[in-house]
């Protein structure tokens, strides 16, 4: 067997797989969306009609201060985590990356747990203040809901980019007069920009298609998961549901693209 017909034999079962699995699934998908009455234009309703273009600006908004909160937590926590070695930092660990096992419908239901008409907030808000602070069906709910699930999935990526990290650029800039709010600022920041660049993307795309918890929580939210959830299952509109789902993988797909060029590095969204 020569090599060229050795590699093909190995290349076959990822042809057909990818055949199977992605391309005609989403062929299929974007014909799918072009068979409504506006055709191709059908494409065009996520920004045209006011109620699609509203739920997608709700999905990115949320999205992107998911995505900043999320760094910013991550970062200081995976920095520290890293840097430091403490009795029970394992334990600690195990803790923050453990909500990677649970799907959303879980997560979703620990944060009506927390802050819902029977949640723990809510009762210490009534013993407090005699009213009870109920969050878990708005906004602010599901932007905890997505925080939960988004942070122990970017700590992960900043404690692996932070080891890696040269200890010499930070001993040569102290020993240059540079404090250690400079050090960090001038010298661990911008190593890490791949990274929080890398990391952000995840958490961004993780925020955009993340239905499991949107399901559970967006009871008064307009987020595109639920959108085209809603879509698809109580008014049987397929042709605008799949367009739907076309924009909002489009959308994400772009993120992730524009990520993976100012990184340097392969990004991938975790469902």
């Amino acid at each position: 067997m020569s090599h060229r017909s050795f590699v093909g034999l190995c290349l076959l079962p990822l042809a057909v797989v990818t055949a199977a699995f992605f391309l005609l699934p989403m062929a299929r998908l974007i014909a799918t969306g072009a068979e409504g009455p506006q055709g191709l234009a059908g494409y065009l309703a996520i920004l045209v009609e006011p109620r699609y273009r509203a739920t997608l600006i709700n999905t990115v908004l949320l999205a992107t201060a998911t995505t900043l909160v999320t760094l910013i937590v991550a970062t200081i926590v995976g920095m520290f985590l890293q840097r430091h070695r403490f009795p029970g930092r394992s334990i600690l660990i195990a803790m923050l990356t453990f909500p990677l096992a649970f799907p959303g419908v879980v997560v979703g239901f620990m944060i009506i747990l927390l802050a819902g008409r029977q949640g723990v907030i809510g009762d210490l808000s009534s013993h407090l203040t005699g009213q009870k602070l109920v969050f878990a069906y708005s906004i602010y709910g599901l932007f905890l809901g997505y925080l939960y699930f988004s942070i122990p999935r970017v700590i992960l990526t900043i404690m692996a980019a932070v080891q890696k990290l040269d200890p010499g650029l930070e001993e040569a800039a102290r020993s240059l007069g540079a404090g250690p709010w400079a050090v960090q600022r001038d010298v661990v920041l911008p190593a890490l920009a791949p990274a929080f660049v890398a990391s952000g993307a995840i958490a961004f795309a993780t925020a955009m298609g993340a239905f499991g918890t949107a399901f559970t929580l967006a009871t008064n939210i307009d987020v595109l998961p639920m959108l085209i959830y809603t879509e698809f299952t109580l008014a049987a509109n397929f042709a605008t549901s799949a367009a739907l789902s076309v924009g909002l993988g489009v959308i994400t797909w772009f993120i992730l693209a524009l990520a993976r060029s100012f990184s340097g590095s392969a990004v991938a969204a975790a469902g």
